[in-house]
């Protein structure tokens, strides 16, 4: 049998390992190191290729976003494509990646979001861009405004439900744990909402991890997850199980945020204790760990997600 899940609270490691935010998007990567050269033609080819892929535009418009000298190419893209919505769509996102990190100021990074929805109406990814803003930096109405503005657009977009299920994990912090909090409504009811194979399915478990976040960092929960009993209870079971015979059932091969889920899922199950069913869900996650879960509540990212693989197969 596989040794029991390792004790979070125990990883001390500093990550030897930089996590990927193209996951196994290939192409995205490719055209990724060619915009670090400044050969912003690569981006411009895979933008226009996505079309109205959206859940798949917004991936690539983010990750591009997030390279260092994005910005500064965008610029230099606009000026060769004046009327470019991808160029627009390329600077907006780069300037919300700035404000996010404080290196530029809010409200040229909405300006750009809403130069880009200007170019392409029917596009969710300029209206995300101004949610990731929000979300962050912003007020919960406006949050839940521009949620609807994506959702207008495009009803079951993946990221967009993963950043508002964040937002609302935030409220009643000073009340404890709540098996009646209101990110669990929102997330039963984004995923029974949603076709029978989106994605959403695995959002009441995201809203399970945001909520153990949110406590955990507040002192309401120990900070090894494994040992908080957060996973544990009747509701949790539910969740779990309901996600992962949804996985067994609907796997989405193709979506390019499901490593995503993966990782979600994965995470639960360990702190839940089934190894073997962790251990089927690291085996399709490969080496493509996210950030959100394993860094919650301010662990190493990597070192978690290594140990908690390891021990799910047995190699630890």
């Amino acid at each position: 049998m596989p040794p029991p899940p390792p004790s979070f609270g125990r990883i001390r490691k500093r990550a030897a390992h930089a996590l990927d935010a193209a996951l196994d998007d290939t192409e995205l990567a490719a055209a990724r190191a060619a915009l670090a050269q400044g050969r912003w033609q690569a981006a411009r080819s895979l933008l226009v290729h996505t079309g109205d892929d959206w859940d798949r535009r917004g991936h690539r418009a983010v990750v591009l976003g997030q390279e260092r000298h994005s910005a500064a190419w965008a610029r230099d893209w606009l000026v060769a494509e004046p009327a470019s919505p991808e160029a627009a769509l390329l600077l907006a996102l780069a300037l919300v990646e700035r404000a996010l990190r404080g290196a530029e100021r809010p409200g040229l990074a909405r300006d750009a979001c809403r130069e880009a929805a200007g170019r392409a109406p029917a596009d969710p990814t300029p209206w995300l861009g101004l949610l990731m803003l929000e979300c962050s930096l912003g007020a919960e109405e406006e949050s839940l405004r521009l949620f609807g503005e994506v959702r207008s657009r495009y009803a079951d977009h993946h990221h967009a439900h993963h950043l508002m299920v964040a937002r609302l994990a935030e409220r009643g912090v000073c009340a404890g744990r709540d098996p009646l909090h209101e990110v669990y409504d929102f997330a039963d009811w984004a995923a029974e909402r949603a076709p029978a194979d989106s994605p959403l399915a695995v959002l009441p478990v995201v809203a399970h991890a945001e909520r153990y976040r949110v406590l955990a960092a507040a002192g309401h929960e120990p900070p090894d997850p494994v040992a908080s009993g957060h996973w544990n209870g009747r509701r949790a079971r539910q969740v779990m199980k309901a996600a992962f015979d949804w996985w067994l059932e609907w796997e989405q091969e193709g979506h390019p945020r499901r490593l995503v889920d993966l990782n979600f899922l994965a995470h639960a199950k360990v702190c839940e204790g089934r190894g073997a069913e962790a251990a089927a869900l690291f085996h399709r996650i490969g080496e493509h760990a996210t950030p959100a879960p394993w860094s919650y509540p301010h662990h190493e990212p990597y070192p978690a997600f290594r140990a908690a693989r390891a021990a799910a197969l047995g190699t630890a």
